[in-house]
């Protein structure tokens, strides 16, 4: 490798996302006049040049690359109106010169172990290794940052780089030197293999016959500074991975996600005030008064002061701090405490609530038409822009009415995306908190009548949908791909029950088909009570709500004739299920409360014989003493005992002849269905006061865990009604009603004096309360 032809080109380093570097870099383009300029970007996406500097083609944008062989992967480079790699772009599109890419392909980059080397592809980090990369120069950043008396390398950048006005003789070695400060370190073996890489691609041009001095290169400063130190080993290119399958796109980006990259590209974290800032060729003062008025019209809109006397003192204040700590021009942190002593009165709270989104921006990238979308992009922005869902790259929040058409096909639109994971819209169970997946589909959507959903694009959403397109070239049928994988995972009756519900939900007939045949198939030699009964209150609400979403051919008719067979085959399952181990049997349990609800709601299931299995659960001796309480509780609430007959059972099961744990454990199972209920019953009350008081200190204390479990379900209210009844059934009189008094005041120890026969009364109960 002859580095001595490689430096007879024109090298200019960079930093990414900065108006500074790009303003500087354009003056030096047009010293130099080269005739090809060759950019570090990934060179399999020299082809899409273009597109980038089409007309119709808006920053911020972004390279997408992706890998096509069904494993999940991508990377992106993502592009600023003020980023020097896209002026270098547009400068050779201006001037007839040839532009390209000179570092490692896609496929290479997706094939590197992103754990292991902390990667920067083009000197800004995917979104994969963004955060490893954040975190290996940091240290080195801020502290340099600190040592020079600036709060934050940001700070130091703006301060140092971005606001004085250089000249590119000027500029060019000052970034140098600062590479030279980041080199000074151990440099990743990954980037000297780019380096290698790099070089090499510089030299092919040059041996096409462009001479060396009409050549110009734009990298990283890390990277030319190796250049000029001839610090590059050609044979470390061939430790390069080798490139996995992919393609490379134009996707739209934004602001807000620029802003994310903190610690990278100077003017990251304010991407709005540096487009003003580039507009305003680079005069910051400029653009700060711009923000300044930006600022002030937010704050009348919400009907706060804000005067143009306000303004201009805010801005007076921001250079008067500039001016204190020897800067040329304010920054954002000049800008910001003069808001916040102006404007604002002093209050920080305006300017985190809502006018620092300003000086971020929303704005959106738009690419040119002629790259096109694929069919899942344009399915996605023609669904978003025919039903007026959010587009911009903000959270807005919005209701669906599903009683009719329009509405019920938004909804399935956006479950679609949900089951596929494309992020864009999320589900809000309660306030502005987002339902967790289970909440958010299977039986609690089909049950819902109206959906509150949060929506916002980011280039994230672009990127899963570009990634998607292996799996189909709608989203119904990545849906219906999706749903077809997780069936043929689901072991269970449950399992596929609960694909079942999706694919009705997301409006998938292909797969409903399929997983009515999976819920019949594994219902047949499922011996899983709590999977059966999951899949017939599945089956009994698609026969409740219906399965119109899909417009499946099967109709519902074969979902109720499946609803009655699975129900049945469940109750073969209740008496096995039920002798079974502490361990298992809270999902039991809830089983059993599942069976009871779908029997008692759904006309379809076969009531009879599930009181018939509940009143052998009751009196059997051989299932866990918990699904025994609990099956009595769901017979009294139902209506089918009389008091005296649960007050007698309640007597059987905790009386003396009956081991204090198997009493413990059939009282927290009793207890689950209904407790309120339950502790109105005096005689049930008789009977629990009964066994506490017969259980022996010892045992009492071995059975305590079990009780308190038991009694955990009991709120204030059941334990007022549960003490009141004790007070009663021990006939206490008046101190009974002071005690209920005093216990509403949360005053034990008041109670504990009244007289010792209420003291021993409350002392029973206190491991109870």
């Amino acid at each position: 490798m002859d580095l001595d032809l490689l430096l007879g080109a024109h090298l200019f380093p960079v930093r990414h996302h900065s108006p500074r570097t790009t303003a500087v870099l354009t003056r030096w383009l047009d010293h130099v006049k080269p005739q090809v300029v060759l950019i570090e970007g990934p060179c399999d996406a020299s082809e899409l040049v273009d597109v980038l500097c089409d007309a119709e083609t808006k920053p911020p944008i972004a390279l997408l690359g992706y890998r096509t062989d069904d494993t999940p992967g991508s990377a992106l480079w993502p592009f600023a109106d003020y980023s020097p790699e896209y002026a270098a772009l547009r400068w050779a599109k201006a001037h007839g010169a040839r532009a390209r890419f000179i570092d490692i392909p896609v496929g290479v980059s997706l094939g590197v172990d992103r754990h292991v080397e902390a990667v920067s592809l083009d000197g800004e980090p995917s979104e994969d290794a963004e955060s490893t990369c954040a975190r290996m120069e940091e240290p080195l950043t801020e502290r340099f940052a600190r040592e020079r008396g600036y709060r934050s390398f940001e700070e130091l950048w703006e301060a140092m780089f971005e606001a004085p006005d250089w000249t590119p003789d000027g500029f060019r070695p000052v970034l140098l030197a600062w590479a030279d400060v980041l080199n000074a370190g151990s440099r990743p073996d990954y980037h000297r293999w780019r380096d290698a890489f790099m070089a090499r691609q510089v030299l092919e041009v040059i041996a096409s016959g462009v001479p060396p001095e009409r050549i110009a290169v734009v990298a990283g400063a890390a990277h030319v500074a190796a250049f000029l130190a001839r610090d590059v080993d050609p044979t470390l290119e061939a430790k390069l991975p080798t490139a996995v399958p992919c393609a490379v796109t134009v996707i739209p980006y934004s602001f807000p996600r620029l802003s994310e990259q903190l610690g990278y590209g100077a003017g990251n974290r304010a991407p709005h005030f540096y487009q003003k800032a580039h507009e305003a060729q680079c005069d910051f003062r400029r653009a700060t008064l711009e923000v300044l008025i930006d600022f002030a019209g937010h704050l009348r809109m919400r009907g706060f002061t804000a005067s143009l006397s306000d303004v201009l003192e805010a801005y007076r204040l921001a250079v008067t701090l500039a001016d204190l700590r020897e800067k040329s021009a304010p920054g954002l942190d000049e800008l910001r405490e003069a808001t916040v002593a102006t404007l604002c009165r002093g209050d920080a709270t305006h300017v985190d609530d809502f006018l620092w989104k300003s000086v971020v921006g929303h704005q959106v990238g738009r690419v040119a038409s002629r790259i096109g979308r694929n069919s899942l992009q344009a399915e996605f922005w023609r669904e978003v822009e025919s039903r007026r869902l959010p587009s911009t790259d903000s959270a807005e929040t919005f209701t669906l009415r599903l009683n009719n058409p329009v509405e019920v096909g938004s909804s399935i639109f956006l479950h679609r995306l949900r089951v596929v994971g494309i992020p864009y819209a999320g589900l809000a169970a309660t306030g502005q908190q987002k339902a967790t997946a289970q909440e958010a589909g299977g039986q609690a959507a089909l049950t819902r009548v109206r959906e509150s959903w949060q929506a916002q694009w980011t280039p994230s959403t672009d990127v899963a949908l570009v990634e998607k397109i292996v799996l189909g070239d709608s989203l119904e049928a990545v849906t219906t791909r999706v749903l077809q994988d997780q069936l043929a995972l689901a072991k269970s009756t449950g399992a596929a029950a609960a694909v079942l519900l999706e694919s009705v939900i997301t409006g998938c007939p292909q797969t409903m088909a399929s997983a009515l045949r999976a819920c019949d198939g594994h219902a047949t030699t499922d011996a899983d009570l709590p999977s059966l009964a999951s899949a017939s209150r599945a089956l009994s609400g698609l026969v409740a709500y219906g399965t119109s979403r899909t417009h499946s051919a099967l109709g519902d008719e074969a979902v109720a004739a499946l609803c009655q067979k699975t129900f049945a085959r469940a109750l073969l399952r209740v008496s096995d299920a039920c002798a079974c181990t502490q361990d298992t049997v809270p999902s039991v349990m809830g089983a059993l409360r599942t069976l009871h609800e779908v029997a008692l709601a759904q006309p379809l299931a076969d009531k009879a014989g599930w009181l018939t299995e509940a009143r052998g659960l009751m009196s059997s001796t051989v299932v866990h003493p918990a699904t025994s309480g609990l099956a009595t509780g769901l017979l009294y609430l139902a209506e089918e005992l009389s008091e005296s007959e649960v007050a007698r059972e309640v007597g059987l099961r905790l009386s003396l002849a009956v081991e204090p744990e198997a009493g413990a454990s059939w009282l927290e199972g009793f207890l689950r269905v209904n407790a309120l209920v339950l502790v109105k019953n005096r005689e049930v009350v008789r009977a629990l006061d009964a066994f506490l008081s017969s259980v022996d200190p010892e045992r009492f204390r071995q059975t305590l865990p079990v009780l308190r479990r038991a009694l955990g379900v009991l709120g204030p209210t059941e334990r007022r009604y549960l003490l009141e009844n004790v007070v009663a059934v021990r006939q206490l009189g008046d101190k009974g009603r002071a005690a209920k008094t005093i216990l509403a005041e949360k005053d034990t120890e008041k109670l504990k004096d009244m007289s010792a026969e209420l003291g021993k009364a409350l002392a029973d109960l206190d491991d109870l309360l």
